[in-house]
């Protein structure tokens, strides 16, 4: 599970950085041609949903201890 969790983060990354690329006006994804940028939009789009369902289980912040989460200052 660590790899599909590695490959599907890497894919939303992917898509964010696209995102904030477009808004300088330059789709990198859309570059690639209209086949391979529809799989890639998939992709990342599926990655997306998967991350979510499955983020609690994975980051190390959200378990039910608090995990290594910094305490907010003057709880030190």
């Amino acid at each position: 599970m660590k790899g599909l969790h590695m490959v599907t983060w890497i894919l939303v990354i992917i898509g964010g950085l696209n995102w904030g690329l477009t808004a300088f006006g330059l789709n990198v994804v859309d570059m690639l041609g209209m086949t391979i940028s529809k799989i890639i939009y998939i992709l990342v789009g599926l990655s997306a949903i998967y991350e979510i369902v499955t983020h609690k289980a994975n980051c190390k912040c959200c378990d039910a201890k608090g995990g290594d989460m910094p305490k907010p200052m003057g709880q030190m």
